[in-house]
Parts: structure tokens; C-alpha cells; sequence
């Protein structure tokens, strides 16, 4: 029942086979069904659903842009602006090293144009353009991710001889243009993702993918971004999805794995994965690892974190989309990464969305992968077919669906543990957040006077409150039911117990100013 309502209470044998395999044609759906069976002989990941994840709980809408490559300022505010229309909240945008500290150690000052013509470069302040990004991005209520990736060629002593993708001879050097990036945008940029796909080719440039130099890497990012900035957050890398075992691509996770062993899990507060609809669509609920790829693979790196110790530590997914490459055999890599039609990617798109909400507690912010590019050069590559809006801002069917979808959206609270600070919940009145080492995830929510209330809609059948170590008094309300008082006294709370897993509202008003919440748990 759960998967046919990703459809709507989808009612057709199709619709009900797409629910469970993510296939549309009759062929795919009986050899996905029959994959499908093979879940039972398998363990089935350990999620960890109901311990609390920090990081989980935001608003999960965001969108890759590459805004820095806009020429013109009034393009990149049309960008963030419908961007904001269609209610996503941040924006993933790459901050590259080689664009800002271009020319040589501290020199952050561009001088690769000649903007009037008179035959000589015109010196330019490289940070002028990501300043103008971060103020749109305020401007318009959207929050940055900013991935810090590609070095110039000055950090290597061989240029880009190893790929200008491939990491810097001395990884001080790059540690110190992140903690420039945190330091410039304290207070206003609050995640950083450093690097993107380090496990495949050519992301660590022309040589062996290496998980412990990419630990070695992240750690000292890690820690020169939280000296910069203490309230920073850190992401990892992006993994890609990938089933190769050698060098030059390895699986997301052995590469994941192997960061764990090199000391990883103290370097990262996020952990980031792509997760693209390559070959079936976002209902595919089969799991098969090593020779699959589809939808369901953060079930695994989950598990992954959960073995590791790491399940208070959430995932966002960095990319997600499916591709809407025309059948032009004249188009690069046509295939590749599979092949939908518009309609098929704005109705995807959606409904990826919305079964992370509802069965996986533990995933964050989810990308869109991508907004637009600034001109149709690479129309002859497959990847560009992942675009939302074309280069003159003409809007894709997928711009519509996900407008329309997050417009009618009602956030909600489903199975799993929750923190006070869940995007879900609407707060009214006084409250504060309070600091405690004895908190779930080390703080809770407390009222400041009586009369302020916390307001949620909530699908499951049992609702329990874990409120702060303080006592108080609170009135709830569960849909049109009576009001209930109940004495908080530091430990679970029931608020609600039903033999029906449907969707309630629940309204709860501090009688005292000590009532808090600290965390919520939902029971299917």
C-alpha cells in the first residue's frame, strides 16, 4: 500500500508493477519482479530507521546550477529567481578553485581577458562573481552548498599533465583556499562539499582513484573549514554510482568502505552520494548491489554507515535526475545513462522526491541535477539532457512538475525519528533552542512563555514525543480530537496510538514555559 501510494493508489497491474520495479514496459516489469523475489534471500540493509540523524531533517529541495559560468549578471539572477519560483531552497554550486585562486598562491585576482580590447589582460577581482551568487542566493531565501573542487594548474608541478581534475602536489595548498572560501562567507554559507566523485575517472584526474589520499584530503579540508568557521558543516564528495572493482573507477562502496578504514568517519559531518534513475525509475525497490544500479543503492551505503558507527550522520543525495536524451545517433554516449522521455522525467523526478521522504528518515537535501547551462554547445553530449531549462531559459516539462509538486506540498513527519528542528514543524509563539550534552543530538526546543505551540502533520499510527530533561505541561490536539494535557517529565511521552497508518495533525501548546520537544518518533 505504501508503494502504490507513490502513484497515487495507483490501481492498474502496470501502474502496480511500475510501483515495485520502476519499469514501464511489460518485458522489464516481469524480469524486475522476478529480480524482486531474489530481495528475500538477501539481509536486507540495516537503516537504523529510528535513531536520530542530525542534518535529516531540512528542507529537502535543491538544484545544481553553474551560475559562474553565466556571463552576464542579470542571467544569474533570472536563474536563482526561478529557481525560488519553482520552491526549491539551496543550490548546489561549485566554487572551483582554479576560478578563484587562478594564477598562483594568494592571488585572487583574474587576468585571463581583455575586457576592452586594447590587446591586455584586465585584472578582476575572481571573488567579485561569487560574491554577486552568494547575495542572489540570500536575496532570494535560497541556501548555498558550496562544492570546493578543481585545482589549478599552478598546484601541480606537471600543469594538468595528470588531468586538471587531479588533486594538488602539496594538499596544504588546498587547504588553505577552503579556509579563504569559509573565512570570506562566514555567517552566510554554511555547508561546504569538498571534492566531487572521487571514486571515478577522471574526477581524481590521470591516475589510479585513491580513497585514502581522498581521506587524506578531506580530513585536512575538514578541519581548515571548521577553523575558519565553526558553525561550518562539511559534506563528503559526492560517490558515484558505479559496480566497477579497479582503479580507474571503483565501487561506491569499496571506495566508501575503504575512506572508513583511512579514518574518514571523523572528517564528515554529511555524507554525499549521487543517486541517478539511469535504467528504471524511482520505484525500483530491488536490491542488487553488485549488479544493479538504480534508485535503491543508498539503501547499501546506509547500511555502510550503520556498520561503521556512523548512523547519527545523514546522506544528501549531490545529483538525481533521470535523462531526456532525444534518439539521435549523431549525440555522444547516447544511452549511457539511460534514455526517458520528457514526460517520463517530469513525472520521475516528483515521485524520487517523495519516496526518499517517505521511507528513507535518514536522506537530506536531494540535488536536482541540472537547472540549466549557460549555451547549447554540448547539445551533441547525452549528459546535457539532464537540463530543467534550456540555455534561454525556456522551461522543460520536469520545471512544471517539480513547480507544481513542491507548491502542493504539505511537509510531513512519516515513519522514523525526527528532531525539533524538523523543517515539518511550524512553531508559533516563544521558543528557544537550548544546548545540552544530555539532549537527543545535543539540544531540544523549549517554550519561552505559555500559549507558544508547535504545529505538524504526521503519517503513521504511533506518535511519541521525547521531550527535553525539564518538566512542564503541554495540550495537544491530534486532528479534530479533544485536547489532551499531559505532564512532560524528561522521558517518551505516547501522544498518539492508532490501528491506522493515515495522516493526522497534531497541534501541541506549551501550558508551561518549561514544556520542550526534543525529538519525535513515528511508528508505521
Amino acid at each position: 500500500l505504501a508503494l502504490l501510494s507513490l502513484l497515487g493508489c495507483a490501481a492498474s497491474p502496470s501502474e502496480m508493477l511500475f510501483a515495485w520495479t520502476g519499469e514501464e514496459e511489460p518485458p522489464g516489469q516481469a524480469r524486475g519482479m522476478l529480480q524482486l523475489a531474489g530481495n528475500l534471500l538477501r539481509p536486507r540493509p540495516r537503516t537504523a530507521r529510528y535513531e536520530p540523524v542530525a542534518h535529516a531533517g531540512v528542507n529537502p529541495f535543491g538544484i545544481n546550477v553553474f551560475l559562474e559560468q553565466e556571463v552576464e549578471p542579470a542571467k544569474r539572477e533570472r536563474a536563482i529567481q526561478m529557481i525560488a519560483e519553482a520552491g526549491f531552497h539551496w543550490i548546489r554550486q561549485e566554487f572551483p578553485w582554479e576560478d578563484i585562486e587562478v594564477h598562483g598562491k594568494g592571488d585572487f585576482v583574474d587576468r585571463r581577458n581583455d575586457l576592452d580590447g586594447d590587446g591586455q589582460p584586465d585584472p578582476v577581482d575572481a571573488w567579485a562573481k561569487y560574491d554577486q551568487i552568494v547575495d542572489l542566493a540570500e536575496g532570494y531565501g535560497l541556501e548555498v552548498i558550496a562544492r570546493l573542487s578543481n585545482p589549478p594548474a599552478w598546484s601541480r608541478a606537471d600543469g594538468d599533465a595528470r588531468g586538471p581534475y587531479a588533486p594538488p602536489d602539496d594538499f596544504a595548498d588546498f587547504g588553505d583556499y577552503v579556509y579563504a572560501v569559509a573565512s570570506r562567507y562566514r555567517g552566510r554559507i554554511r555547508y561546504y562539499q569538498v571534492w566531487n566523485e572521487p571514486n571515478i575517472y577522471p574526477e581524481w584526474g590521470e591516475q589510479p582513484v585513491d580513497p585514502e589520499s581522498y581521506t587524506r584530503l578531506l580530513c585536512l579540508a575538514y578541519r581548515r573549514i571548521r577553523e575558519a568557521d565553526p558553525e561550518a558543516v562539511v559534506i563528503s564528495g559526492a560517490l558515484a554510482q558505479t559496480q566497477q572493482l579497479g582503479t580507474r573507477d571503483m565501487s561506491d562502496l569499496v571506495f566508501l568502505q575503504r575512506m572508513y578504514e583511512a579514518g574518514a568517519g571523523e572528517c564528515f559531518d554529511i555524507l554525499a552520494v549521487n543517486a541517478y534513475l539511469l535504467w528504471s525509475g524511482p520505484t525500483d525497490h530491488r536490491l542488487r548491489p553488485l549488479t544493479l544500479i538504480n534508485y535503491a543503492r543508498p539503501l547499501y551505503l546506509r547500511d555502510m554507515m550503520v556498520t561503521n558507527g556512523d548512523s547519527a550522520k545523514p546522506i544528501w543525495i549531490s545529483e538525481m535526475n533521470s535523462n531526456a536524451v532525444p534518439n539521435d545517433p549523431s549525440i555522444r554516449d547516447l544511452g549511457r545513462y539511460g534514455q526517458v522521455t520528457l514526460e517520463q522525467q517530469a513525472r520521475y523526478a516528483p515521485l524520487a522526491y517523495r519516496r526518499a521522504m517517505e521511507e528513507w528518515p535518514w536522506i537530506g537535501v536531494i540535488n536536482f541535477w541540472f537547472f540549466k547551462r549557460a549555451t547549447d554547445a554540448e547539445r551533441d553530449q547525452s549528459w546535457y539532457y539532464f537540463r530543467m531549462v534550456e540555455p534561454d531559459f525556456t522551461p522543460l516539462p520536469v520545471y512544471d512538475a517539480m513547480r507544481a509538486y513542491i507548491a502542493g506540498l504539505i511537509p510531513t513527519l512519516y515513519p522514523g525519528a525526527h528532531q525539533e528542528d524538523h523543517w515539518a514543524l511550524t512553531y508559533e509563539g516563544a521558543w528557544e533552542e537550548v544546548a545540552d550534552p544530555a539532549a537527543v543530538l545535543g539540544a531540544y526546543r523549549r517554550a519561552a512563555a505559555p500559549g507558544a505551540a508547535a504545529a505538524f502533520v504526521f503519517e503513521g499510527k504511533q506518535l511519541t514525543l521525547i521531550p527535553g530533561p525539564e518538566g512542564g505541561e503541554i495540550e495537544v490536539t491530534v486532528d479534530n480530537g479533544p485536547v489532551r494535557r499531559l505532564r512532560l517529565e524528561g522521558q517518551p511521552v505516547r501522544l498518539f496510538s492508532s490501528w491506522r497508518g493515515r495522516r493526522h495533525r497534531v497541534r501541541i501548546v506549551a501550558v508551561t514555559a518549561s514544556a520542550s520537544i526534543d525529538a519525535l518518533t513515528i511508528r508505521p
